[in-house]
């Protein structure tokens, strides 16, 4: 993770002036800790995005609080030799002041000790309630421990708001320096789907083409995959979450890959399904051409006053006309989406926020009405069509197939930007790319 103080610092001012004209108040955002795997072995550490995004801090433990008079406290861990010889050098707590700008600073051991204090006579408490139990503890804990001695004039928070509301709404519109890591992690996405149509030959295990796409993201400078690498072989394509496993693509049929590489916090989210031997069968064209006239066409919806939902309605309005005509669904595709026939071949969302966080934050719905699309936005474009190894109701050539192609599309003044647009899809394009 880049530190930039400047970059962070500008971010913690617009915050602090949102909180302002929200009635003020602190704002606590915890760091993530690091995770048991087994025994006394660690998941690697990532960490929390909303942390990262204000502190620019990348150590485990703590957190952060800032006050709308413009104090910004972190609680880090202290400086220990022998500790370093073992997990690395730390910031400790003169280099959270000195390097990452804190005006005050504490081990993070003491912040139950301190957060009663420090919360004390502020009217709003901007803490993310129900994302971490032990947080959520430690804060309760703190509010009854005011409650109880407000005979002595301690006063708690009157109001606990949700961090979202202002810190989430920075995050949904992308910086040029955001925007930059998101290209970059694009490029890196982009080699691995590669990697993975090369590689994907008859013969080859599922896990052997995940190790392609995570050493691609490895060797052009990401952190690695910013989620779970999907590479389903055969009716596993219908499997919408499934995960990288051991099953063997077989010849004829069909490999779908979700993966995104991350890069410094921000991650690509790119799916392409390609032929097992290097050409589609017809049924798998004509199928793949109705996901990818469905996509080409939610891309194309894009752009400012456009809404999530309507995208969504324009894509399985079209995905409808396809699966009529490949023989899936009867009767006209109006009455197939009224009665959500639809669904039983497509029934996930069309798109989804992107950044420090593959399903990123932000609202989807502002005034329970879908939310109207903003320069600087970024979302995925993702249609896709299943069906199950086992439906006898649908054409022979069909079953088992599943297919997926999702691009990250940049709102633009003028309409949209696909950041992902080097990673072929066009059918054609797509068998080129399957060198057998």
């Amino acid at each position: 993770m880049t530190y930039d103080p400047q970059l962070h610092t500008a971010r913690r001012q617009e915050i602090v002036a949102r909180m302002k004209r929200e009635g003020g108040g602190v704002m606590l955002l915890p760091a993530a800790d690091e995770k048991i795997r087994n025994n006394d072995a660690e998941y690697l550490f990532r960490q929390d995005s909303d942390f990262a995004y204000v502190t620019g801090f990348a150590e485990p433990t703590g957190c952060a609080l800032l006050f709308a008079d413009g104090r910004y406290l972190l609680f880090v861990r202290p400086k220990d030799v022998e500790r370093e010889i073992w997990t690395g050098r730390r910031a400790g707590v003169e280099g959270a002041k000195e390097i990452y700008g804190a005006t005050e600073a504490y081990p993070a051991a003491e912040v139950d000790a301190r957060l009663p204090g420090l919360i004390d006579g502020v009217g709003t408490l901007w803490f993310r309630l129900g994302h971490d139990a032990a947080w959520d503890g430690r804060v309760a804990r703190a509010l009854c421990d005011l409650r109880a001695r407000a005979r002595t004039g301690t006063m708690a928070p009157a109001r606990l708001t949700d961090p979202g509301l202002v810190l989430h709404e920075l995050r949904l519109f992308k910086s040029p320096e955001e925007l930059r890591a998101l290209r970059r992690a694009a490029e890196i996405t982009a080699e691995a789907h590669l990697a993975a149509m090369r590689d994907g030959q008859p013969g080859r295990l599922e896990f052997e083409v995940q190790a392609e796409i995570e050493y691609a993201f490895r060797r052009r400078g990401g952190t690695g995959p910013g989620y779970g690498t999907i590479v389903a072989a055969g009716a596993n394509s219908t499997i919408l979450h499934y995960r990288a496993g051991d099953a063997q693509l077989d010849k004829g049929a069909l490999c779908l890959v979700d993966a995104g590489g991350e890069y410094d916090l921000y991650t690509a989210d790119v799916t392409r399904t390609f032929p097992v031997s290097g050409a589609f069968t017809e049924a798998q064209r004509a199928a793949y051409e109705v996901v990818l006239a469905a996509q080409l066409e939610g891309i194309a919806a894009v752009r400012p006053g456009a809404t999530v939902d309507g995208i969504h309605d324009q894509v399985v309005r079209r995905l409808a006309e396809g699966m009529v005509k490949l023989g899936l669904l009867q009767g006209s595709p109006d009455e197939r989406v009224a009665d959500n026939s639809v669904r039983k071949y497509y029934m996930h969302r069309t798109s989804h926020w992107l950044g420090m966080d593959v399903h990123d934050v932000g609202a989807y719905y502002v005034g329970g009405k879908s939310r109207t699309l903003e320069p600087g936005m970024v979302l995925t474009v993702e249609p896709g069509l299943y069906v199950a190894a086992d439906d006898a109701s649908a054409p022979e050539a069909l079953r088992g197939v599943g297919i997926r192609i999702e691009d990250d599309i940049l709102v633009t003044s003028e309409g949209n930007v696909n950041l992902t647009e080097a990673t072929p899809k066009t059918a054609n394009d797509v068998e080129a790319c399957c060198v057998r």
